[in-house]
């Protein structure tokens, strides 16, 4: 974590108690059995198992899975990130492969794709993004699939490597509003995030993005954040409860409501964004299947 995101987790209140409404069900089902023998079996990877996320059995028993590409090393610190910060490992040219094989054998009806940062490299990982897209095409054209990008650092040449490859939707997650930017995102920067979403849909893909609640922000910046993303065009909105990965972690500062979030679905969709995912577990993935139009 950076020194600015240390101060803003000294400054908070310590650790408050998870409400009832974040109670996680345990995964059932005889689809979501099905894969979960798949991924045992053959030594299949994917982000809803390393991420722990609370969803994953509703997900795999729709048909859903989500993957991580470039790595599991990011070269960014935000504040909110469990995945590990330091010097990644070379590329792994064929990961993309492994990928679209693991997308066939699991019979995904839509994946997710994501990465972390790779600021190390000079494409910034959009060559493997463009490939892992063409590889899954190849291996299981049924699919459908979401690509959730990094910014690139702004450097547009990369993303529209992405852009050429013509994924289903292309997400990129704003993740909190416009003062908590700096603390929450470190090296990621608000404006440039919504230069990526418009970027993408001039390029005439469908666009989604995501922001976490509960880190402090306010109901005024929360409305401000929806006004900034459909200036960009954004379709689609995913809105989530933050949960602290460990303690060396931001806080959570507030637990939100479930009724706060319903409120927010239908102010979003008064706003424009043709779905809006809103509840304590929404993550960027939920429902992923229902946002391609």
């Amino acid at each position: 974590m950076s020194e600015d995101s240390l101060l803003l987790a000294a400054e908070q209140p310590a650790r408050i108690k998870k409400p009832d409404w974040l109670r996680v069900k345990l995964p059932t089902g005889e689809n979501y059995l099905h894969v979960r023998k798949l991924v045992d079996t053959h030594k299949l990877h994917t982000i809803c198992e390393s991420g722990n996320c609370p969803n994953m059995g509703e997900c795999w028993g729709a048909g859903t899975a989500t993957f991580m590409i470039l790595g599991n090393i990011c070269t960014r610190s935000c504040g909110f990130c469990s995945v590990a910060t330091g010097r990644p490992l070379a590329v792994d040219t064929g990961e993309p492969e492994r990928i679209a094989r693991s997308v066939k054998l699991m019979n995904v009806k839509h994946c997710v794709i994501t990465s972390v940062d790779r600021d190390d490299l000079k494409d910034g990982g959009s060559l493997i993004w463009a490939e892992t897209i063409n590889a899954i095409r190849r291996a299981s054209p049924g699919t459908k699939f979401e690509t959730l990008v990094p910014d690139f650092q702004g450097k547009w040449e990369n993303l529209q490597r992405v852009i050429d490859a013509r994924p289903d939707i292309l997400s990129h997650n704003l993740e909190t509003v416009k003062r908590l930017t700096k603390q929450v995102r470190i090296q990621a920067k608000y404006d440039r995030s919504l230069e990526v979403l418009k970027r993408v849909k001039e390029a005439g893909l469908k666009t989604k993005s995501g922001i976490m609640l509960g880190l402090g922000e306010t109901e005024h910046e929360i409305y401000e954040a929806m006004d900034d993303l459909r200036k960009t065009g954004c379709d689609v909105l995913t809105l989530g409860q933050y949960l602290q990965p460990t303690k060396n972690h931001l806080p959570v500062v507030e637990f939100i409501h479930p009724d706060k979030f319903t409120k927010y679905k239908e102010l979003g969709l008064q706003k424009g964004f043709r779905f809006v995912e809103s509840g304590p577990l929404v993550r960027s993935s939920y429902h992923a299947e229902r946002h391609v139009f």
